[in-house]
């Protein structure tokens, strides 16, 4: 059951969500060469618990960590740790924000080092078209069937592979509500959006394929198939009567 959310409820996941936005703000800077994403994940923890909320990734399902860093070919659910970035890496930051039992939930991904261009940039940039793409289909009426569809349509127009198995979900006092958001799908299919919807976006985006495979060491980290550069970007986005509301756009 997709849960409506009233305009209250939308106002207290916005504050939540600029407690995340500004979570992203702090670490950008701080993703160079020789940086573990331990100490990222100790930076986010800290300054999450200062403004009054709580990781919500930290404990759950067992969860170890404030944030989930990926690096390279890993798409999602990476555990931060002691292995220092090295320039050029390509860094998926995903993290949630608890605050007074709203949750939100963003990531972004960078290129270690701030270096431009060469295929790991490209491959983020498209991603951020897809997830923009994806956030303009939040209006009442579309359906969860338009986002996908319009995520998968930059994607693959720009030669890359949406990854299958992962997909967006709702969001509210829980971190996964329904509906799940794929990042594919068929025009003016599945749910119809109404006003109070609110849900993650978040393309995962391969360069070389749609297949993942889990590490059954860590028990979290998910990786593409064939070791290829993936990137994974999300907003939380509210659905109102004027349109899409992201919530953990940076102010």
């Amino acid at each position: 059951m997709i849960i409506r959310k009233s305009d209250k409820d939308i106002e207290l996941m916005q504050r939540s969500g600029a407690v995340l936005a500004k979570v992203h703000d702090l670490l950008a800077p701080l993703v160079q060469p020789g940086v573990t994403t331990a100490e990222l994940d100790r930076v986010a923890e800290e300054f999450i618990r200062e403004h009054g909320g709580q990781p919500t990734f930290k404990g759950y399902h067992g969860f170890p960590a404030t944030l989930c860093t990926s690096v390279n070919d890993k798409v999602v659910h990476g555990i931060p740790d002691d292995e220092p970035l090295a320039e050029g890496d390509l860094l998926s930051i995903d993290c949630g924000v608890t605050l007074r039992g709203w949750v939100s939930d963003s990531a972004r991904s960078y290129v270690v080092g701030g270096t431009g261009g060469g295929e790991a940039q490209r491959l983020i940039d498209v991603s951020y078209d897809a997830l923009e793409a994806g956030i303009e289909q939040c209006r009442p009426g579309h359906t969860v069937g338009d986002i996908g569809h319009a995520v998968q349509e930059v994607a693959e127009a720009a030669g890359f592979h949406v990854i299958r198995k992962l997909v967006g979900h709702g969001v509210g006092r829980n971190m996964h509500e329904d509906p799940q958001v794929p990042n594919y799908g068929t025009a003016g299919t599945g749910p119809v959006l109404e006003p109070g919807y609110v849900f993650a976006i978040e393309p995962m985006i391969a360069i070389g394929t749609v297949d993942i495979v889990e590490d059954e060491a860590d028990g979290w980290s998910i990786y593409t198939a064939d070791g290829s550069l993936s990137a994974h970007v999300e907003h939380t986005i509210a659905v109102t009567d004027d349109g899409p509301l992201v919530l953990t756009r940076s102010a």
